[in-house]
């Protein structure tokens, strides 16, 4: 027993002095340790600095029951339990006997309020007990940060939103998501933490050992009140046409400024909302909006005029063994620039097929200095990718060139449609849409974006403008005149596609069209261009781009011009007035010239003449009932004034 005493002694004090290091540390790397705080992401703000997503902090305040000593947690468990009874509406007995259970059971992590607002927190560490911070008082506290968007559901797809995949792992969406890891995202701090058992740590203190730093601001392109036109506008017409989803983008013509984008889509129950960037992913076949492209390439190339005349038949053509067909009974032979304001399928296959069928190479040249098979390579995440086949594709054949000229057997995204109308109204210049303005800390600019301009000049001055002309006439006489409107002018082109036609015969049973609208406005002087699309409108309704997007085209053009505050500025304050100039002149000789003296007012402005006077610190009463021009004064010219004299004027 004697030698099984020493070895024991003889390890107490080979771990005590030689290994009591290495335990020490392994024992405290065990029980303590640094936790990450996300610091909060930076706001994101609209055009106007309205706020459109923040992060708002939420705190849990437990406390550490065994923490105070027994005396000091006997005198203040009372007051602790009136405040909380006050706070919370529970009666003051049972917060005492909770908290008094806690401190039997040895609960050093116990909660007394959970996902509680900043001013909340500020009210409770307040409280009796709690007050005394987390040494003597056993105070919890436990930040974390939620991500709110004042305008609710409106644009909250392209703002951007926080989702959890199945590894609990943060995704975001948008412009949170696209700029969030270089600006919105800022720098974690540390706070050192406890291990007290079951899983669970507690702050050891209650302030943190590194302060996390705050993402910086976002500032976007968006106008929170074209962004409410547009979602409503979009809303509406989803709602009345039945259709699976839409999205609608308006942009500045001159800047490329993202103003509003709307995502739409309908949900088990009927009702829709932010569910995909449909305008930024969705590449599909655009559809008759694509003959705007077909045909300037062909004026282009010259081998067309507008006047020139094509035959669109009775409403049917075959190509390749393949029926190509025109709404009703055909529009006969129509000059070129009349088959794109009719929208003609066959019209604009012919000019397409009879001139660029040996040579496809040249017309597909045109949609590439145009940036068609390219994605706009913008920021937010999940841009869909065009396809503009080409000879030798898997989806090319004697059919692919005339199914091109009215947009089928080709695929981009709404974005890249708007994008070249964009292009049109601005007199050519090919610019990439942008969402964001700025990027700041407090007033500081921490990067500005400019326009990025993709094409200099899309076309010749010739060729743009005899399609402006025809976009005009679209509205005025051809398919869009359903829109047309004396006192506002538009400017754009219908577009009605099918949709999951695939299998024929199931298509016929249950037909499925996109239904589009692209264009800009006013049409003399365009100020926004904008694009609408709706995916699957119910056909019992209606589904011609015409009737389903335009209206939606129309109102929030209209809207904007009609309902959004115009402001006026003023150019310059430096308006001259002769007379008041001389008013003033003699006024302020007046009140130079005499400083002990009366001056002589008559003849002057009462208000001129009190206000003279009683700069010179004497009293001034007037009998006032006329013109308002002193008559006589009661101290003549030149005598000696006296502080506090009183003057009478008249100017009766």
């Amino acid at each position: 027993m004697f030698v099984f005493a020493l070895a024991v002694v003889f390890k107490l004090c080979t771990i005590q002095f030689i290994q009591g290091d290495e335990y020490r540390a392994l024992a405290e790397k065990r029980t303590i340790k640094d936790f990450p705080i996300p610091a909060n992401r930076g706001n994101v703000y609209s055009a106007d600095g309205s706020l459109l997503a923040t992060s708002i902090p939420k705190y849990d305040i437990r406390i550490d029951a065994i923490q105070a000593k027994q005396a000091l947690f006997d005198e203040l468990l009372g007051a602790l339990a009136d405040s909380l009874h006050a706070y919370k509406g529970k009666p003051a007995s049972y917060y005492k006997n909770v908290i008094r259970k806690a401190r039997e059971n040895k609960n050093r992590y116990f909660l007394l309020a959970r996902n509680i607002s900043y001013s909340d927190y500020i009210r409770m560490r307040n409280f009796p007990l709690l007050n005394l911070g987390a040494i003597k008082g056993g105070l919890i506290v436990e930040q974390t940060t939620r991500r709110e968007h004042p305008m609710g559901e409106i644009a909250s797809r392209s703002i951007g939103y926080e989702r959890f995949d199945k590894d609990s792992n943060v995704t975001r969406a948008g412009i949170d998501g696209a700029f969030g890891e270089k600006y919105l995202r800022g720098k974690s701090g540390k706070r050192l933490k406890q291990k007290i058992g079951n899983g669970q740590w507690k702050p050891i203190a209650d302030f943190d050992q590194i302060e996390p730093k705050d993402g910086y601001d976002v500032y976007t392109t968006i106008d929170v009140n074209i962004q409410d036109i547009a979602h409503h506008s979009l809303l509406g017409q989803l709602e009345k046409y039945q259709a699976e989803h839409g999205c609608v983008v308006v942009m500045d013509v001159k800047t490329g400024e993202v103003k509003a984008i709307a995502n739409l889509a309908i949900t088990s129950k009927g009702t829709y909302y932010e569910k995909r960037n449909y305008a930024v992913y969705e590449s599909h076949e655009p559809g008759s909006t694509f003959k705007v492209m077909a045909l300037m390439a062909a004026l282009e190339d010259k081998v067309v005029d507008t006047s020139t005349i094509v035959d669109t038949k009775k409403g049917r053509k075959m190509f390749y063994g393949r029926p190509i067909n025109d709404s009703g009974n055909g529009f006969g032979e129509i000059s070129v620039a009349r088959a794109l304001e009719v929208s003609s399928n066959i019209g604009l296959a012919t000019i397409i097929d009879e001139n660029y069928a040996k040579q496809p190479k040249k017309f597909i040249k045109h949609l590439k200095r145009w940036k068609l098979n390219d994605s706009l390579d913008i920021p937010i995440m999940g841009e869909g990718i065009p396809d503009i086949p080409e000879p030798g594709a898997a989806n090319w054949s004697r059919n692919a060139l005339p199914s091109m000229a009215y947009g089928y057997n080709l695929t981009i995204t709404p974005l890249q449609t708007l994008a070249f109308y964009n292009a049109i109204a601005n007199n050519g210049e090919l610019i990439k849409p942008r969402f964001i303005k700025s990027v700041k800390s407090f007033d500081k600019e921490i990067e500005v974006f400019k326009k990025e301009v993709l094409v200099d000049k899309i076309c010749t001055d010739k060729t743009l403008a005899e399609i402006q002309d025809i976009l005009k006439n679209v509205i005025i006489r051809g398919t869009g005149e359903r829109m047309y409107s004396e006192t506002f002018s538009m400017a754009g082109k219908t577009g009605t596609a099918r949709t999951d036609y695939a299998n024929f015969e199931k298509w016929n049973k249950d037909k499925k069209y996109i239904s589009s609208f692209a264009g800009y406005f006013p049409a003399d002087n365009p100020k926004y261009s904008c694009i609408v699309v709706i995916h699957k409108p119910s056909t019992e309704v209606g589904y011609y781009g015409a009737d389903v997007s335009g209206p939606v085209f129309k109102r929030i053009a209209q809207k904007i011009y009609t309902d959004t505050p115009i402001i006026d500025e003023v150019k310059t304050l430096d308006f001259k007035n002769n007379l008041v100039n001389k008013d003033f002149e003699d006024y302020y000789e007046n009140a130079r010239k005499y400083k002990e003296l009366m001056p002589s007012v008559v003849g002057m402005p009462a208000m001129d003449a009190i206000a003279l006077l009683e700069n010179l610190q004497v009293k001034v009463k007037v009998k006032l009932n006329g013109s308002g021009t002193v008559k006589k004064q009661s101290i003549e010219r030149h005598q000696k004034l006296k502080t506090n004299q009183t003057i009478v004027l008249d100017a009766s």
